[in-house]
């Protein structure tokens, strides 16, 4: 592509989107001519720096804007250093990533953070500098390029609210420097930190109470909503959001594809208010995706919103004016373990049927679990119709899912424990909260059997809903706990860490055989991906609805798509089900290929049943 080519690219673009991006701008900023002038003139000099490769598969992207809302993608997300040490050895382990049936690659925080102080690489020191140990930003661009003619797309997280107390504008705010204080928020005493305090919550109250911090260099108050290293970013300063909007696209050159927001409803800050999900975080948040229109278009924004959904769905934007391609579907995910816990699927249709009934253009990322821990956000007024009060329920899920309740196979950990309050999150790998782990410490071959048919049903289940089904690294192995983290002094503070563990590539070799947990797991998981991209029924695009199973431990979840039809039914309950679903048409088991009775189906304890009926349409 000639100079004059790509210039006259860039600007169609920038012309397309400039009135919105100048109002849109203007109304946080106010007629800052400089500020705007300087924020454009980035934008032109980091497409620019885009590469030939990376414009290429924009040009594709833009011609096929739904590239991501079908049904062919199934992510993994690892930590680097668990998965394979460092990105070269990620780089070595593309053939096995492929032959997970993965082509969607989150990689979690990679960029320089100080050791000890760096909450799992989310106290970024650099945001243009890779974790030594972890390589050199040459080496992500390298492995960018590889998964990109495998067909891989690259992840990363891009942590927004915050810096590190150890990056460079921090240490130069502490110093003295004004124009780098401007940057956060800094106060001479305590007056102002305490007006805050009585409306915006803490988000750990046991770990880090409080919003704010002493900073003893600077003889001041710093705002620090997460950890005291973990200086707030102050985005009512055009310079903050001109200079993390090119952080953000210099990743984006680097061959990252989908770009994380973390923490995206926590931006913007305002006195009086809990400084959550105010109006402004849209507005910024439809300035990066603008940016990313006229820079990269080929960019995904998966925004990190772990709220309930009437919180979720606003950052999907409107169809006129979108701002994320793509949200967690976090409270699913919680209601997931819920029902594993109770074998009660009351919760889980009423939520479900939530997120059914939203315009099918949205994405949504499914997850059984993600790096961090499970906190219970539940429905607690719907909860309440059938008898589970909040702090008692929180406690039973908890009891359950770490083993404590009588008769749980389950096992887990508490993060974050307020006794106090009764609100302990929860931490531990599929196939320890599944129970595989009690069953093979125990040597109980039928405890075994369920907890892999349990493990397996889940991600069968997660594999029927629209969007981006996504592994986490070890799971499709049957990964279970790694409770070595205790005896590490920079982790053993922290709970995560029990799934969190390395990768057992000893564990892995057995794949293939059929008669270990790890090829059971391995094989089953496959087979499912194969069958998703296999059939169109599986389309984001597709209707979906809730079956009458007639059974509160029996899930049913159905699907059609241009002729095809699924019925999907997973069995919560402890005992074999034989269940109903008033479904016309002539149904085949999609695992076996055996006719299908759907007036009478028998699913067992843990299992799950995939059902299909075509039409014969195309």
């Amino acid at each position: 592509m000639g100079k004059k080519t790509g210039t006259n690219i860039f600007r169609r673009r920038m012309a397309l989107h400039e009135e919105e991006l100048r109002a849109l701008y203007t109304s946080l900023y106010g007629p800052d001519e400089a500020a705007y002038g300087y924020f454009c003139a980035m934008l032109e000099r980091m497409w620019r720096a885009r590469s030939a490769e990376l414009r290429a598969i924009d040009a594709a992207r833009e011609q096929d804007s739904a590239w991501y809302k079908g049904h062919e993608l199934v992510g993994m997300l690892m930590y680097v250093s668990a998965f394979a040490g460092t990105l070269r050895g990620v780089r070595e382990k593309l053939d096995y990533i492929q032959e997970c049936g993965v082509n969607y690659l989150h990689l979690m925080p990679l960029l320089e953070s100080p050791a000890g102080r760096s909450d799992g690489g989310y106290a970024v020191a650099d945001f243009r500098r890779v974790q030594r140990e972890l390589g050199t930003m040459e080496d992500l661009s390298d492995l960018a390029g590889d998964c990109h003619r495998r067909g891989i797309s690259v992840c990363l997280d891009f942590v927004m609210n915050h810096t590190s107390e150890d990056h460079a504008w921090a240490k130069a705010a502490r110093a003295g420097d004004e124009a780098m204080r401007a940057r956060y928020f800094f106060y001479d005493d305590w007056t102002i930190p305490n007006e805050y305090e009585k409306t915006v919550p803490q988000v750990f109250p046991t770990t880090a109470p409080g919003n704010f911090s002493w900073c003893e260099e600077a003889g001041k108050v710093v705002m620090t909503t997460f950890y005291p290293y973990q200086w707030d970013l102050n985005y009512a300063n055009p310079v903050v959001f001109n200079d993390m909007t090119e952080n953000m696209l210099f990743l984006c050159n680097r061959g990252v594809d989908i770009i994380r927001l973390d923490a995206v409803p926590y931006i913007w800050k305002q006195l009086g208010t809990n400084c959550r999900n105010l109006p402004q975080v849209h507005t910024l948040v439809r300035m990066m995706r603008l940016a990313c229109e006229v820079v990269c278009p080929g960019t995904l924004l998966l925004g990190e919103v772990v709220m309930e959904p009437s919180k979720v769905v606003p950052y999907f934007g409107t169809v006129e004016k979108p701002e994320c391609h793509l949200l967690y579907n976090v409270t699913t995910m919680a209601s997931t373990w819920h029902t594993v816990a109770t074998k009660d699927v009351r919760l889980l249709r009423h939520q479900l049927g939530q997120v059914f009934a939203l315009p099918r253009e949205y994405g949504f990322l499914n997850y059984l679990r993600c790096h961090d821990d499970i906190g219970w956000g539940l429905d607690y007024e719907f909860l309440g119709r059938f008898g589970m009060e909040e702090v008692a329920h929180k406690k039973f899920l908890n009891d359950y899912l770490t083993g404590k309740w009588p008769g749980s196979p389950a096992r887990g950990e508490l993060y974050n424990d307020d006794p106090r309050l009764g609100d302990a999150r929860l931490c531990g790998t599929t196939a320890s909260l599944c129970g595989v782990e009690t069953a093979r410490r125990e040597h109980d071959g039928a405890m075994l059997d369920w907890a892999l048919r349990l493990d397996l049903s889940l991600h069968a289940y997660m594999f029927s809903l629209s969007g981006i089904p996504v592994l986490y690294s070890g799971d499709e192995i049957a990964r279970e706990n790694d409770y070595g983290y205790h005896d590490d002094p920079l982790k053993a503070a922290d709970s995560r860490y029990l799934h969190r563990g390395d990768m057992d590539w000893a564990a892995a070799e057995k794949r293939a055989d059929p008669d270990t947990p790890e090829g059971r797991i391995f094989t089953g998981i496959r087979t499912l991906e194969q069958l998703r991209a296999a059939h169109r029924v599986f389309d984001g695009a597709a209707d979906v609805w809730l079956l009458d199973t007639r059974d509160d431990s029996v899930l049913g979840i159905g699907r059609y798509y241009r002729g095809e039809k699924l019925l999907a039914l997973i069995n919560f309950g402890e005992t074999e089900k034989t269940v109903c679903v008033n479904e016309l048409g002539e149904f085949r088991d999609l695992l076996t290929g055996a006719a299908a009775d759907t007036r009478a189906l028998t699913i067992p304890s843990g299992g799950f049943a995939w059902l299909l009926c075509d039409f014969g349409e195309n």
